[in-house]
């Protein structure tokens, strides 16, 4: 005797099936991005860079430091561009350096950015050099910054870097030389690259990686069809990366 309706079922059964295995995808993707975001920030009090936060919060990988009534300096990684607009992983990058407000044309792609208002100063250095086009993606982004989204705040451009590591090498002269007391420092690009260039500043400067803070990368829900594979991807070079980090420290 047949079920009556036995298709129907089977469909829904296939259908939420689907459903699991992409709230399972959504919920990894999240995961990893939301993690990411929070690994290799700083432990220092901006009120003394001397004294240590509370040890709970003292942790190369889980801390993070409040901007209010600091000087941001917020590094914006650049990306291969091969024309003379943005490609769309920079303009996100740019709005992730942008707290969300009327000056922006378009629709904000970030949730919580970088610059809070209540900083008693903000700076935003673009990196990045000629990679793919004939312009810098120093210039190409800081453009969009200024003529499409009407953005003020004082920029700096590091045109000469091809890499991670050079964008973090070559932006930390510009740092130095705007570093006060109160100096707090972020880096902003998707959650797995900000991370791996935050483990270049603390492999170069752990001085001035104990000032590191969340930049504005992480928002819930945002790019679900992209965060799965920048998850894996992001992830895997990771892991690389942690593999070096240990083969240099067991070197020394």
């Amino acid at each position: 005797m047949r079920v009556p309706f036995s298709m129907p079922v089977r469909v829904l059964v296939s259908a939420g099936s689907v459903l699991a295995v992409c709230a399972g995808v959504f919920v990894f993707a999240e995961a990893a991005h939301w993690r990411s975001s929070h690994r290799r920030l700083g432990d220092c009090d901006v009120a003394d860079p001397r004294r240590r936060r509370s040890s709970r919060c003292a942790s190369r990988h889980t801390a993070t430091m409040r901007t209010a009534g600091s000087d941001q300096i917020i590094v914006v990684l650049g990306y291969a561009n091969r024309g003379q607009r943005p490609n769309g992983i920079n303009r996100f990058r740019v709005r992730a350096g942008l707290r969300s407000n009327g000056i922006n044309r378009f629709r904000v792609r970030a949730g919580l950015r970088s610059i809070d208002p209540r900083a008693r100063s903000s700076l935003l250095i673009f990196c990045g050099g000629v990679v793919a086009g004939r312009t810098s993606e120093a210039l190409i982004v800081e453009s969009f910054a200024r003529e499409e989204l009407g953005f003020t705040v004082r920029t700096v451009r590091e045109g000469q870097s091809t890499t991670t590591w050079e964008n973090i090498a070559n932006a930390i002269p510009i740092i130095d030389r705007e570093l006060t007391p109160a100096t707090t420092i972020s880096i902003v690009s998707n959650s797995h690259h900000a991370e791996k260039a935050r483990d270049h500043l603390w492999q170069m400067r752990p001085d001035l990686a104990r000032r590191l803070v969340r930049g504005g990368d992480y928002r819930f829900g945002e790019h679900p069809l992209v965060k799965p594979i920048a998850a894996v991807r992001g992830l895997l070079a990771l892991r690389a990366l942690d593999r070096e980090d240990a083969k240099h420290a067991a070197g020394h």
